[in-house]
């Protein structure tokens, strides 16, 4: 039985404004989109879209944010067992909500639908949503937008005493990276324009920042 948009809303009435539904709907026609051109199977793309953030996504919830792939992929069972789907299809929503993480993932995709998954929620990191997903989230979580990284971060990652994750540190440690992890071929000439998007924002964040522009 397919799951309703409706129904998926009222998974979401907790959550930011950078895990909302909104994104699970971006994330959801990427996904179809995604899935058309590469020829994957649209049931298990557009449950899976649906409920890849369904439990504990939301920032400021401590290790319920880390592990928000396991509870969401637990919660997909439950839902989907309900409703009387087969347990194949039901393993390959799982596998595709587990391997949708870019942090430390469960899992890695392996099937075409979770790389397609992995694709669609990263693509919704860069371009112009991108900007205002990263701004959103240092303000929520109350980082700069801007602060110089050190030489320690800029060589691996790792941040100095008393030094902030601000939304450009986030774009360097993760966003920057996303085309060359993209999956697919469609994806990575999607990824591709929406990066240079991106670092012409920060480019000219910079330069507004200190005053040059």
């Amino acid at each position: 039985m397919e799951l309703r948009i409706a129904e998926a809303r009222s998974w979401y009435t907790e959550s930011d404004k950078v895990h909302d539904f909104d994104h699970v709907m971006r994330v959801y026609r990427m996904a179809e989109r995604l899935a058309k051109a590469e020829g994957a199977d649209l049931d298990i793309i557009r449950a899976a879209a649906l409920l890849h953030d369904s439990r504990g996504s939301a920032p400021g919830t401590g290790s319920a944010r880390m592990e928000h792939h396991q509870t969401s992929a637990k919660f997909a069972g439950e839902v989907l067992s309900e409703k009387g789907w087969p347990q194949e299809k039901i393993k390959a929503v799982q596998h595709c909500i587990l391997a949708h993480r870019f942090r430390n993932p469960a899992e890695k995709p392996k099937t075409l639908e979770a790389k397609i998954i992995f694709d669609a929620d990263k693509l919704d990191a860069i371009g112009a949503i991108g900007v205002a997903r990263v701004i959103g989230y240092a303000a929520i979580a109350g980082t700069p937008f801007y602060e110089k990284p050190s030489d320690e971060f800029l060589k691996n990652g790792t941040k100095t005493e008393g030094e902030s994750h601000s939304a450009y540190h986030e774009h360097l440690y993760k966003l920057r990276k996303l085309p060359s992890r993209m999956n697919t071929s469609t994806a990575r000439k999607i990824a591709d324009k929406r990066l240079l998007y991106l670092d012409k924002f920060f480019e000219r964040l910079i330069a507004e920042w200190h005053g040059e522009k």
